[in-house]
């Protein structure tokens, strides 16, 4: 269960404070009732109307971005400082939205859609889905650093879960490593490279799931085949 403002946010209605005023002025019913703030609910059991329409029904688009360096995770600019986001480079009508989150300076695949039970599963915590990064970090990072990365270690006073970290270069200047992973803490990399002292520079995310990012360059985006969408969904339904 979420709050009803997180899950129309999934579903690319806007932001989680735009939503709220939108529960406020009472243009969002679900099961047939009127919401109200503080209100959870399940887009796999329950119907979230927005001014009429159902934020969880059928005629779903599903894309795979390259996401550039530089360019916010986002909707919309909620800054105000005129940045580029994931939703400029992708140009089609509709509530389509970026499932999950890639850092500003991060970069690789991010799935585009409009299907809020998918986005809900591929992003919920218990379901546990692997992502697989290729990082470059600063400096030698020493075998028993990565062996610890691989077993877990403290990070905001608890252990993070057992990632595989498979090194593929290493040199006095850089270690190059590709790292799977199930969780996914705020920067949870970026942080745990840092607690050790070696820096990210650079983060490219190559899997989510079953999905690749293939020969998509940064910038480029292609709709996900009949055979991808039924892989993810196949993952989602475990």
């Amino acid at each position: 269960m979420e709050r009803i403002q997180k899950l129309m946010a999934q579903a690319g209605i806007g932001s989680r404070r735009h939503n709220e005023k939108l529960i406020k002025q009472g243009r969002v019913i679900v099961n047939g009732r009127l919401a109200r703030l503080g209100d959870k609910a399940d887009l796999e059991k329950d119907e979230i109307k927005v001014d009429g329409r159902i934020i969880n029904d059928s005629g779903h688009t599903y894309i795979a971005l390259n996401k550039p360096k530089g360019v916010i995770s986002s909707l919309d600019d909620e800054l105000d400082e005129d940045r580029t986001t994931v939703r400029d480079l992708i140009p089609l009508p509709g509530h389509i939205y970026p499932v999950g989150r890639l850092d500003k300076q991060s970069e690789g695949l991010m799935l585009m859609t409009n299907d809020g039970k998918l986005a809900h599963r591929l992003t919920h915590p218990r379901y546990g889905h692997e992502k697989e990064y290729e990082v470059t970090l600063e400096g030698a990072l020493a075998d028993d650093m990565i062996a610890q990365w691989r077993r877990g270690l403290r990070l905001d006073d608890k252990m993070t879960a057992p990632a595989g970290v498979k090194l593929i270069e290493r040199t006095a200047q850089q270690t190059h490593l590709r790292i799977t992973m199930r969780e996914g803490r705020k920067r949870q990399i970026r942080r745990v490279a840092a607690q050790f002292g070696h820096p990210v520079q650079q983060l490219v995310r190559h899997k989510i799931g079953p999905l690749s990012l293939g020969n998509l360059k940064p910038g480029q985006w292609r709709h996900l085949t009949a055979a991808e969408v039924a892989a993810l969904q196949k993952t989602v339904a475990k």
